[in-house]
């Protein structure tokens, strides 16, 4: 294989983002449109006003984290009626959230990939797609979509396996999509029962698989997920085997927090880990992000961190930054340019 056609094939490989529940706090740090705050699991239970009712099962866990609380109530079968009602309130405050009309790291985040990545949810609210809707309209060049525990905005109709959002219809028999289930936090998840869950996980271990970046954003990799820690190592493969492949941690957890957490993923150095999303390559080098970090680490090229994503841009500014890419990308199927490369670059070493 010939030097030009390694790099056409290594920029043009996914870029796949994990997302964990640290990825909606950070995309609404005030609230929602209607300022109402998402947060991580941990306390979840008193937002749900569930404190109470849940105190009255004497509970063996003294944990306050969602995660752990559902995982024993579901193992209780006298506790089958309060965990439907913690089912049913978990539902209902997820689906009423609203994403603000000013841009957030949804928003961003979206606009920073193409149809060749993925990003991949564990979270059930809305404001992923809710982001999606409002930027597909500045381009249709934008990254695929899986949800790994389900989510309360997407719809599906079984009998003709044909999904959308949960306001829609079938375009097939007209009938309105039924939501699609959550899977909630036991602490052994059952993957495959559910076909749109089985098929989101078959679509993120394939983009894995093919991924030149891994991005992980507000994920904790909690307990409960120990089957979904194993699907992701299966498809990432071994550390020693990603010899050229890059992660990337995006957590306000410590480095050496976040180094243990994701060892056995991470090949030797080739990891970073930013406090926040606009010091990664997502904000730093939107649409371009493998580009990027092949001409850093392979061409031995200078990158301009300065000409990404600010976080104060509005809708009309993000629109005007990207255009210039959006016909680069238009005119050109192999090999897109790089507009992140240092003025005082003198070639490819």
């Amino acid at each position: 294989m010939g030097i030009e056609n390694f790099e056409a094939i290594m920029k043009s490989r996914p870029h796949v983002v994990l997302l964990g529940a640290g990825a909606s706090v950070a995309a609404i740090p005030n609230g929602d449109k209607n300022h109402k705050k998402t947060s991580v699991m941990a306390g979840f239970i008193e937002k749900l006003g569930m404190a109470d009712a849940i105190q009255k099962v004497n509970l063996r866990t003294n944990s306050d984290n969602l995660e752990d609380i559902y995982s024993e109530l579901n193992s209780r079968p006298e506790c089958q009626q309060i965990t439907a009602e913690l089912e049913k309130r978990i539902y209902d405050y997820f689906y009423n959230f609203e994403i603000p009309e000013e841009p957030t790291v949804y928003d961003f985040l979206i606009l920073g990939l193409t149809k060749k990545d993925l990003i991949a949810t564990f979270n059930w609210d809305p404001l992923l797609l809710q982001a999606y809707s409002r930027v597909s309209k500045m381009t249709d060049n934008l990254p695929e979509l899986s949800f790994l525990h389900g989510n309360v905005y997407v719809g599906l109709c079984e009998e003709h396996k044909r999904g959308g959002l949960v306001q829609g219809f079938c375009s097939i028999c007209g009938k309105p999509f039924e939501p699609t289930k959550l899977l909630y936090p036991v602490k052994e998840k059952d993957y495959t029962n559910d076909s749109f869950i089985r098929d989101s996980w078959n679509v993120t271990k394939h983009y894995l698989s093919r991924a030149y970046m891994f991005t992980i954003f507000g994920y904790s990799a909690p307990k409960t997920d120990i089957s979904a820690i194993e699907l992701l190592k299966e498809a990432w493969g071994t550390a020693e085997k990603r010899n050229l492949e890059e992660i990337e941690i995006i957590d306000i957890r410590s480095e050496e927090d976040l180094r243990q957490t994701w060892d056995e993923f991470i090949h030797s150095h080739h990891y970073t880990t930013h406090s926040n999303f606009f010091s990664s390559s997502l904000g730093k080098f939107p649409r371009r992000t493998c580009e990027a970090t092949f001409d850093r680490l392979m061409n031995v090229q200078w990158l301009d961190g300065s000409k990404g994503y600010k976080s104060e841009m509005s809708f009309i500014e993000i629109e005007a930054y990207i255009s210039a890419l959006l016909e680069d990308e238009r005119k050109n199927s192999k090999l897109l340019s790089n507009p992140y490369l240092a003025k005082f670059n003198r070639g490819k070493v």
